[in-house]
């Protein structure tokens, strides 16, 4: 299959593609991080040039309900949240028979429709925590390849956080949401294997 795998700079869903003989390219605005196949630049510049299959993963930012605390009285996070809607629906609507949106919790179910399914870290051989919704198109629901227990920290209140949300801030702040939004090689390969076989 010729596959798109659009917002990803990781190469990782890319890679687990390529490794089972599809034809794949990774698209971002960022340069990829494992040499390949890679488009650097708007995923709308490609969109269009017959692929069989799109994987994308619209960033999260203005969509995620964790940030709508940041939306009140915020013009700007107001605009830029109309805009990453906008971008979500033209990926969604786009003329490529089979699609898989992903995004954590957020906006969009009530905006556009609840994802068709949300998949765990931990479903996949990742002992972590991050509710994640695909939403699908021509696809089936991907299938749990390896259950494990989900691993918590506790935190100063008492309760039970994912260790995704407490990642350590580092020197840059962007290297924090960059490694909050790579996907996890279990998922990877449960993409490639399920949806490319």
């Amino acid at each position: 299959m010729k596959v798109l795998v659009g917002c990803e700079f990781s190469g990782i869903v890319r890679d687990a593609f390529l490794d089972r003989g599809h034809d794949a390219i990774s698209c971002d605005l960022l340069p990829t991080e494992i040499p390949g196949p890679h488009y650097q630049g708007d995923v709308m510049d490609i969109i269009n040039d017959g692929f069989d299959l799109m994987i994308a993963f619209p960033p999260c930012t203005y969509l995620a309900v964790c940030g709508n605390r940041w939306m009140k009285n915020n013009p700007a996070r107001e605009q830029s949240r109309k805009e990453a809607i906008t971008f979500f629906m033209e990926l969604a609507s786009c003329n490529i028979p089979k699609i898989c949106i992903e995004n954590p919790v957020g906006i969009m179910s009530t905006q556009w429709r609840k994802p068709d399914q949300y998949i765990q870290p931990y479903e996949y051989g990742h002992p972590e925590t991050k509710k994640t919704g695909l939403w699908l198109k021509g696809l089936p629901k991907l299938k749990p390849t390896n259950i494990v227990t989900p691993e918590y920290i506790l935190g100063k209140d008492g309760k039970r956080y994912s260790r995704i949300h407490y990642m350590s801030q580092w020197n840059n702040p962007n290297d924090r949401s960059k490694e909050r939004s790579r996907t996890y090689p279990g998922i990877s390969e449960a993409m490639a294997a399920q949806w490319g076989d």
